[in-house]
C-alpha cells in the first residue's frame, strides 16, 4: 500500500474541518460594513456552502495534482526544505512522486520505479478483500468522525459578516469566526472549538469556501495531554475552482509549535498546489497509471 506523507498534529485537521465546516452566522451592524442578510437567505448559503464542500472533499480523493513543499525545521529565517512531488491518490492513501522544478522526473529509473510501486498500491486497492475491507471501513469511519466535526460547527462557532472584497474577478464575502460561549463540547475533539478564531471568505456566487485563516488563542491538548499544540499556531488556505464546480486548494500554510511527551516540535509549512487533474478512484486510475507504465491493462470494471 502507499503511505501518505507524514502527518501534521491532528489539531490541523480539525482545522480543516472548520474551514470546511457547518457555518452559523450572526450579522454585523451597519457600523462593520455590509448591511445584515436576511436569516433564510444565510442559511441557505452556509447550506450550498458546506454541501460543496463535501463534493470538494470527494473530488480531491481522485485527482492527482502537484504538490511543492516548504519545510522549515530551524528558526526563524533558516531556508525551508523544498521538495516538488506528483500527488496521486491511491485508495487508502496519496503517494507522493518526486519530481523536478520543472515537473520532470529527476531520474527516469527512479520515477518508473515509483510508478510501478503506485502501480502495486492501486492493484491492492482495487481488489476485494478482507484487508480492503477494513482498510476502506477505516477510512469510513474517519470520514463519519470528519461529517460529526462539521455539523458541530453549526453550533460551536459563530460567524459574522464584516466586509466584501474582491479578489480577481470575482466577489468574497469575509465573515470573523469566533467561539459561541454557549456551546458545550461533546467530545475531546470538538472542545478546539472554544480555543480558535479567524476568519473565512466565501464566494457567494459559486457558493465555496474560498480562503481561511484560523489562529489558536489558548494551548490544545491531544492524547490525554500527551500532546499539545501552544497559543499563537496559526493556518491560512486559499482554494480556487480547479475543475468544473470542483474548489481545491492553491496553497496552504502551517505554522504550529507545540511538544509531543516531552519533545518539542514545530511545523512550519507552506504547499503550493497545481496542475490538478482528474484520475479516478483505485481501478480508473490504475488503468492510467499502467498506460502511463507502457503496459498492457485488462479491462477494470466502471469505477
Amino acid at each position: 500500500m502507499c503511505r501518505m506523507r507524514s502527518s501534521r498534529p491532528i489539531v490541523v485537521a480539525a482545522f480543516v474541518l472548520v474551514c470546511g465546516g457547518g457555518l452559523r452566522a450572526q450579522h454585523s451592524s451597519a457600523a462593520e460594513g455590509p448591511p445584515p442578510q436576511a436569516e433564510a437567505e444565510r442559511r441557505d448559503l452556509f447550506d450550498r456552502v458546506i454541501a460543496n464542500q463535501k463534493k470538494n472533499d470527494e473530488g480531491q480523493a481522485i485527482y492527482e495534482r502537484i504538490e511543492r513543499l516548504e519545510a522549515r525545521k530551524g528558526p526563524a529565517g533558516s531556508p525551508p526544505e523544498i521538495k516538488i512531488s506528483r500527488a496521486v491518490p491511491a485508495g487508502t492513501g496519496v503517494d507522493h512522486i518526486p519530481i523536478g522544478p520543472d515537473g520532470k522526473p529527476l531520474d527516469p529509473v527512479a520515477y518508473r520505479g515509483a510508478l510501478e510501486k503506485l502501480e502495486r498500491s492501486l492493484t491492492w486497492a482495487s481488489e476485494d478483500g478482507r484487508a480492503q475491507r477494513d482498510a476502506y471501513e477505516k477510512i469510513a469511519k474517519k470520514q463519519k468522525e470528519r461529517s460529526d466535526l462539521i455539523d458541530a460547527t453549526r453550533t460551536a462557532l459563530l460567524f459574522t459578516l464584516v466586509s466584501r472584497e474582491p479578489r480577481g474577478d470575482r466577489m468574497l464575502s469575509k465573515y470573523r469566526m469566533e467561539p459561541n460561549p454557549a456551546y458545550r463540547a461533546t467530545s475531546r475533539s470538538t472542545s478546539i472549538f472554544a480555543k480558535v478564531r479567524g476568519y473565512i471568505w466565501i464566494d457567494e456566487a459559486a457558493a465555496q469556501l474560498a480562503r481561511v485563516e484560523v489562529e489558536v488563542t489558548d494551548d490544545i491538548s491531544f492524547g490525554g495531554f500527551l500532546a499539545r499544540v501552544y497559543k499563537g499556531s496559526h493556518l491560512m488556505q486559499d482554494r480556487y475552482e480547479m475543475a468544473p464546480g470542483l474548489w481545491l486548494p492553491s496553497y496552504s500554510q502551517y505554522d504550529f509549535d507545540g511538544r509531543r511527551l516531552f519533545v518539542s516540535f514545530g511545523v512550519h509549512d507552506r504547499t503550493f498546489y497545481s496542475q490538478y487533474r482528474r484520475i479516478g478512484p483505485p481501478k480508473e486510475a490504475l488503468a492510467a497509471i499502467r498506460a502511463e507504465l507502457g503496459k498492457s491493462s485488462p479491462a477494470t470494471a466502471d469505477p
